[in-house]
């Protein structure tokens, strides 16, 4: 006898279908709570490019998912996290560290109101650092890849981002410059020029401040010791330049210290 066997018809399954491509759409007035404009920000000549239309900054707008608060002390992002927007500082201080394998931390830059957050996670698609509230803050997320369909069409836009990452090579080229030329005293006197500078940009006074964060931090970011930036402080306030009570600082005399 033969043995007879049924033919089966094994279904293979359908590929799954391709993600949608996003897309930005401008969102109608209301549509959206706890949605930042930029086009009535106060910080917008900071963080935007000049000479935008009405049109674009409505796509500019349509893009910002939201905006967030982030307490003194949290963290807006850590190293390793997965990259997926940029963040612009509406309000308040940030600073950016890197751990050692010791569990030292090395401040790599202090953020302002007006600033880009983020940026370090384009190369590698993950964060390179953590982005650290010094004082309670509000951020506004703009997710990247919508970003990237925004510069297509709007140059100007396009052209915005590029200076970004350009002045962060910039920035990182004139701290290692800081720190492998400059005396101690000439990095605590660049970094409270650099400090008055841009927030001379922002509106405030460039000649009285309150600093956000700690000696400590200056330090770690000045690659000098605590005891050495007390030490500076109390320097240049003895040759009569910087009048510094704790955090709050006065710059009695802008030529003086441009000269140190």
């Amino acid at each position: 006898m033969y043995a007879v066997s049924e033919s089966r018809t094994v279904a293979t399954p359908a590929p799954p279908a391709p993600a949608p491509r996003r897309t930005f759409q401008i969102a109608e007035p209301g549509s959206r709570r706890n949605c930042a404009r930029c086009s009535t920000c106060s910080m917008q000549r900071i963080c935007m490019p000049a000479g935008l239309s009405a049109t674009e900054y409505e796509r500019l707008d349509s893009i910002i998912c939201s905006t967030r608060i982030i307490r003194r002390g949290e963290a807006l992002y850590r190293a390793g996290d997965a990259f997926q927007n940029v963040y612009a500082v509406r309000t308040g201080c940030f600073k950016t560290v890197v751990m050692h394998r010791d569990g030292l931390e090395q401040v790599t830059g202090f953020h302002l109101a007006g600033d880009a957050l983020g940026l370090d996670g384009v190369s590698s698609d993950n964060h390179g650092c953590d982005a650290i509230a010094l004082e309670d803050s509000i951020v506004c997320i703009i997710p990247f890849d919508l970003l990237e369909l925004l510069c297509r069409e709007v140059k100007a836009i396009q052209h915005h981002v590029h200076r970004l990452m350009s002045s962060e090579i910039v920035r990182e080229s004139a701290l290692m410059m800081l720190l492998g030329t400059m005396t101690a005293e000439q990095r605590v006197a660049a970094f409270l020029l650099n400090l008055s500078t841009r927030l001379k940009a922002r509106g405030y006074s460039s000649a009285e401040f309150v600093l956000r964060m700690t000696r400590e931090e200056i330090g770690s970011y000045l690659g000098l010791k605590l005891e050495t930036v007390s030490r500076m402080f109390s320097k240049l306030q003895k040759a009569g330049v910087v009048d510094a009570r704790g955090k709050d600082i006065r710059i009695l005399d802008q030529a003086g210290l441009e000269r140190v």
